[in-house]
């Protein structure tokens, strides 16, 4: 039975505080009503009798004398069905593409706890993004979350549409949808994204929950939380393999940051909240796999580091609960590369996991190192060009360099309309090698040069 309340003492920016509140719980939906219509909100807070409220909406012009708190007695929740795919929503779950509205099969809390770890399975299986410089180098896994660190002006946007549309588990005729959430993102960059997948026809596949800029800031902090949930409907319940990717999560922690600031709560590092950690964390360990049933939530949470710092709190703690990163480099955007993916700093923790003989090829781990090993040291070399001059270096260390440069224009730099094979990657990778010497491949086996080394090349 929903219960009712006039007892609204204080409003203060999105919260409100009502006073001699009987039997509610932490994160219960309510609804308040005011003569200019109906607010949602959810409960923050409880201390004996008194109940913090947050609203998901501006509490501009609202009355505490004229307005009357309902209680609702379960938390937000989300309609979810399997005709969600193709569709388009608003922050809290509302159909916003001029659609019909959802006829749910059921409705499910969007505040689900993070997998248990001894139902987890192992992620183990390669996903195919069709971009070199993940596929060959930062491979992603199924059940894996894997984030992208990106800096303000660079183009995650188009990263983000790429992989959704070209994302697929390699091998398998299994399901596979996309629930793409953008948190606090503007109306145009929204249009891209909207325009992108209904262009290519990714939308067919998609599930898109939409919150922008000059939305109530508070519903940020659902929207994550509404497409992991269904995801998890996909996923578990469907069987789906579901990638999950989310943009952009600075927005998310920001909101988080105004809560905070709202209820006087002591602040952490750079006025985030203390439980940051927790917080991200219980977005995060909600993507994976379980034990007996097929499907499977793969995340790829996106993020702008203020002023490029690896070290803010944000991509700091991410990096912490996630299994590693892709960074995008302004050096390398600034240089024409698309996508602008620097591979040295970047990592994929699983990724030998996923690759190898019946995942993608026998050479791909032997490739990988080398590659990596090989950019890094052209990488040096061009660095010490410059300041000592092309004369500093041996005839070895300039076809380094020379390697360098052909790495990232023709293996990183592939636009963002190019969908390669894994196969394509590896031969690119080996006729990149071509550059440096046959004696310089230490990392690859003569069994596998013999077979793979391109024969126009060999010596």
């Amino acid at each position: 039975m929903r219960k009712e309340y006039k007892t609204i003492s204080e409003v203060v920016g999105p919260l409100m505080v009502v006073d001699g509140v009987q039997g509610a719980s932490y994160d219960e939906l309510v609804q308040i009503l005011t003569p200019q219509g109906a607010r949602l909100g959810k409960v923050l807070e409880l201390e004996g009798e008194r109940c913090v409220v947050q609203l998901f909406e501006s509490s501009q012009g609202m009355q505490a004398s004229r307005s009357k708190v309902r209680f609702f007695g379960h938390g937000t929740e989300l309609a979810v069905s399997q005709d969600m795919l193709g569709r388009v929503f608003d922050g809290m779950g509302r159909p916003i593409d001029g659609g019909p509205a959802i006829i749910p099969e059921k409705k499910l809390d969007i505040n689900g706890a993070p997998l248990n770890p001894t139902a987890r399975d192992y992620p183990a299986e390669f996903i195919q993004t069709g971009i070199s410089a993940i596929d060959g180098l930062n491979t992603l896994v199924r059940g894996q979350k894997l984030p992208v660190f990106s800096g303000s002006g660079l183009p995650h946007q188009q990263l983000a549409a790429q992989i959704a549309r070209q994302a697929r588990v390699l091998g398998s005729n299994d399901k596979f949808a996309v629930v793409f959430a953008a948190i606090g993102i503007t109306f145009e960059e929204s249009e891209f994204f909207v325009e992108d997948f209904k262009r290519t026809g990714a939308i067919e596949r998609t599930v898109m929950f939409r919150n922008l800029a000059n939305d109530p800031a508070v519903e940020r902090i659902a929207t994550p939380r509404m497409a992991i949930t269904c995801a998890e409907y996909l996923a578990y319940e469907l069987g789906m393999h579901v990638l999950v990717i989310m943009t952009d999560l600075t927005n998310y922690a920001e909101a988080l940051r105004e809560v905070s600031a709202a209820r006087r709560e002591v602040p952490g590092r750079r006025g985030y909240p203390g439980n940051l950690y927790t917080d991200l964390a219980s977005l995060y360990e909600r993507a994976g796999r379980i034990k007996g049933k097929p499907g499977s939530i793969t995340q790829i949470p996106i993020l702008t580091m203020p002023e490029d710092d690896k070290t803010h709190p944000i991509p700091d703690l991410t990096g912490y609960i996630t299994e590693g990163q892709i960074i995008l480099s302004r050096e390398l955007h600034l240089k024409g590369i698309m996508p602008p993916i620097d591979v040295l700093p970047s990592l994929s923790r699983l990724k030998d996991k996923g690759i190898g003989k019946g995942k993608t090829r026998e050479d791909h781990a032997n490739t990988m190192n080398q590659l990596f090993a090989a950019y890094a040291r052209g990488r040096d070399a061009a660095e010490l060009a410059v300041i000592l001059g092309d004369s500093a270096l041996s005839p070895v260390d300039k076809q380094y360099a020379a390697f360098a440069d052909a790495f990232e224009k023709e293996y990183v730099s592939q636009g963002y309309n190019t969908n390669r094979s894994i196969e394509e990657t590896l031969d690119i990778g080996w006729k990149l090698l071509t550059i440096l010497p046959k004696g310089e491949l230490k990392r690859i086996s003569e069994a596998m040069i013999e077979k793979y080394y391109p024969k126009e090349k060999a010596e």
